[in-house]
């Protein structure tokens, strides 16, 4: 008897083992999914990670019962990758699977093949003869004789002979009605009277760009041309190189040479960008020259389509080159050669919920080892992790100082806002510099980009009177205003409130807004520049592919003048236009109550900022804070990072953080507040008996409350050099030894290794 080990898309650890039916026992293999029942009645797909002759030694197998696939969906690099990030991260298998594998893949018949109607010629008229004959019968029906004559035309029939057959074209239904500017009811005629023919075909959703055009790459200049030397020159040393170029220097062009070359060896390709919206701009620019070598793979796409690409990538022709967000890092790849991950600084690359909460950054480079494939990192503000990791000699550095055809970096002028505000000088969140230089920059045809951190309309909500502010009742949060909506909203939960009347706590109906969110920025930017056509791009505004593309699209050909967004709108994305752009609060990043914060508000700000001036003249970036004395604001000015990076690492190296030390936070959740914090005191006592003061904690997070959940977290500071494996065992029997204990049966414990 045969016997199967199984992965379920379930948080549970692990394999599962069934056993493998006569019947079915040639189809199951490492690799390929299969229907089986877990518990009373239910059924899920699962993955077959081995089989074997060991039997079990519980008494009640089941079996499997039903066979997915004709062939593996997963290969052995994939198989290992799931393993590191189930090890690394701490997250069980079936987990990963859950995160790798579009929903189609994980579900009984979901997915459908999408399906197309074809016109052929019926079976008595293929001869030239009896076409001739077909169309005399059809002289006294125009409308039929139409339809049949456009077929013929468009299928090539019209072209046999006694002596020659044509090479024939498949003609779709639709095409052929659009052609023949024809009703369905004449096409029916015509196949009830056996002239035509319809017949189904899979045609797949897939994007066909065209042929590939090489002729369309730009050469590289001076500048670039250096650094791509030195990048190959580093591949021969190094399996990670970090690209430190400037914003607009031109790293997206050397990324495209750096590809084609990869092409020419017959070698696969991941782009990873941390941000749907930047697929846009860069598929734009990667289908000019690799037409239908390049798939785009992002969590926008729809579930089928996602499944066919999955499809295509294990076939014998799959695409060269993959452009994606964080899930592509999960696709197949038999030829991979060589990963670029642009923007590779961003927060976005790590996973948040739900688990596996892994960092595409760091998961791309274990792939790429797993292949002996090369990474290229690039960005114009490097993590810290990775600047330090190439002062240490693990990853090589290139730098891309220039900007492209030598523009300037922008002028970067500072506003302290508290100096405007003593002296009234303040138009609500705009000072007279900014909405001066907006509109000039108006006046001359250019476009702004406003850039605040806060989607809504206002943060909060507070009663005048007495300070009473709405907070969730399911979250330790405030509620935020969105005007267009006329509700009160929790960006945590998305639980919705109505706005009340009156303020609850002491009757009195003065309540208003406090504070500013891309809403209420947008509203008062039509008020003051009503010519100009403004728009906004937020979580609220994209929560769809198309969106995305129609804001892009719209800001790029000029039609929008005003950009106003969140972080999206720092994401490396180019408009030639844009003269200048306001930072409006500053602040709001710099005080963040997170030992990354000022890392996270430099990046920002200088991403943001390298938006100006990108073609012909120097734009002019207008900073606004009331901290202008504060270092990291002068270093953005003079975009000084290695002044930067310097003095955060000493900050670091003080204090046990990364990249001296790797960090991993225990969360424990409960309905009850009590037996939460009972349960992190335990947690705490029994970790410090293995990690000593490297634990802290238990406190409670700046949220404290989610989702109707108390919240308690532990901090564990690990020394670089730690043995990892033995951590993972250590906090694995620890979980274990707290779920023994009942009064913490239902205590929800989970891991973030390597916090954003």
């Amino acid at each position: 008897m045969k016997y199967a080990d199984v992965i379920l898309p379930l948080p549970l650890e692990g394999c599962f083992t069934y056993a493998v039916p006569v019947k079915l026992a040639a189809g199951v293999r490492r690799g390929v999914r299969v229907l089986v029942p877990l518990g009373k009645s239910k059924r899920y797909i699962a993955l077959v990670a081995r089989v074997h002759d060991e039997k079990p030694s519980f008494e009640q197998i089941k079996e499997i019962m039903q066979v997915m696939d004709a062939e593996p969906v997963l290969i052995e690099e994939q198989f290992r990758l799931w393993q590191w990030i189930s090890d690394y991260y701490l997250s069980p298998l079936g987990e990963v699977m859950n995160a790798a594998f579009p929903a189609g893949m994980k579900t009984v018949g979901s997915y459908k093949p999408k399906m197309e109607t074809y016109v052929e010629l019926g079976e008595p008229f293929r001869s030239e003869q009896a076409l001739h004959m077909a169309l005399d019968m059809l002289s006294r029906a125009a409308s039929q004789q139409k339809v049949f004559i456009a077929f013929l035309q468009m299928s090539h029939w019209d072209k046999i002979s006694a002596t020659q057959q044509p090479a024939l074209n498949e003609v779709a239904r639709d095409e052929l009605l659009n052609a023949s500017h024809s009703t369905a009811a004449a096409l029916k005629q015509l196949t009830d009277k056996g002239f035509l023919r319809l017949y189904e075909k899979e045609v797949g959703r897939l994007n066909h760009g065209g042929e590939p055009h090489f002729e369309n790459i730009k050469p590289l200049n001076i500048a670039q041309q250096e650094a791509y030397n030195q990048i190959l020159f580093q591949f021969l040393h190094k399996n990670v190189v970090l690209l430190h170029g400037v914003t607009s220097s031109g790293k997206t062009e050397m990324y495209i040479h750096l590809i084609r070359q990869a092409i020419d060896r017959k070698e696969q390709v991941l782009y990873l960008l941390p941000e749907i919206a930047l697929t846009v701009q860069i598929r734009e620019r990667l289908q000019r020259v690799f037409g239908n070598q390049l798939g785009i793979y992002h969590s926008k796409y729809s579930d089928a389509e996602r499944v066919e690409i999955w499809k295509k990538q294990l076939s014998p022709n799959p695409y060269d080159v993959i452009l994606g967000a964080r899930s592509a890092v999960f696709l197949p790849f038999q030829r991979l050669g060589l990963v670029i991950i642009d923007e590779e600084h961003e927060t976005s690359f790590k996973q948040q919920d739900p688990a596996p909460r892994y960092h595409a950054r760091s998961a791309a480079i274990i792939m790429a080892q797993m292949c002996g494939a090369k990474v290229l990192l690039g960005t114009a503000t490097p993590s810290m992790e990775s600047y330090y990791n190439t002062t240490v000699g693990k990853y090589g550095l290139v730098t891309l100082e220039k900007r492209y055809q030598d523009i300037l970096l922008p002028e970067i002028r500072v506003v302290d806002v508290k100096d405007m505000q003593r002296r009234k000088m303040m138009n609500g969140p705009f000072s007279p510099l900014l909405l001066s230089s907006m509109r000039q920059a108006l006046e001359r045809g250019e476009q702004v980009i406003l850039f605040q951190n806060r989607r809504g309309f206002a943060p909060m909500v507070e009663c005048r009177v007495c300070g009473w502010v709405p907070h969730c009742q399911h979250c330790d949060v405030s509620l935020t205003y969105h005007k267009r909506l006329g509700q009160l909203t929790c960006h945590y939960c998305g639980y919705t409130y109505q706005v009340p009347q009156a303020c609850p706590n002491c009757g009195n109906t003065n309540l208003t807004g406090r504070g500013f969110g891309t809403e209420k920025i947008e509203d008062q930017v039509m008020d003051i520049f009503p010519e100009a056509r403004v728009a906004r791009m937020d979580l609220d505004t994209t929560r769809t592919r198309l969106a995305y593309e129609r804001l892009i699209a719209d800001f790029s050909a000029g039609r929008t003048h005003i950009l106003i967004g969140t972080q999206m709108v720092t994401k490396g994305l180019d408009f030639d236009r844009v003269s200048v752009v306001g930072i409006l609060n500053a602040d709001s990043m710099l005080n963040y109550p997170d030992f990354r914060a000022y890392e996270h508000a430099f990046m920002m700000m200088a991403q943001v900022a390298g938006r100006a001036g990108r073609k012909g003249q120097r734009g002019l970036v207008v900073l606004q804070t009331k901290n202008p004395q504060l270092p990291v604001i002068q270093q953005v000015v003079s975009n000084d990072y290695r002044g930067f990076f310097s003095d955060l690492l000493s900050e670091r190296r003080a204090f046990r953080y990364p990249p001296f030390y790797h960090l991993v936070y225990v969360f424990l959740k409960h309905r009850n507040d009590s037996t939460v914090n009972l349960a992190g005191m335990e947690m705490g006592r029994l970790l410090r008996q293995w990690f000593g003061e490297r634990v802290l904690g238990p406190d409670k997070p700046a949220i404290a409350k989610m989702k109707s959940m108390y919240i308690r977290k532990l901090v564990l500071k690990l020394e670089n050099g730690i043995n990892m494996k033995k951590v993972r065992e250590c906090l694995h029997l620890v979980h274990r030894q707290l779920l023994q204990d009942s009064r913490f049966g239902l205590v929800q414990v989970y891991f973030d290794v390597d916090p954003l």
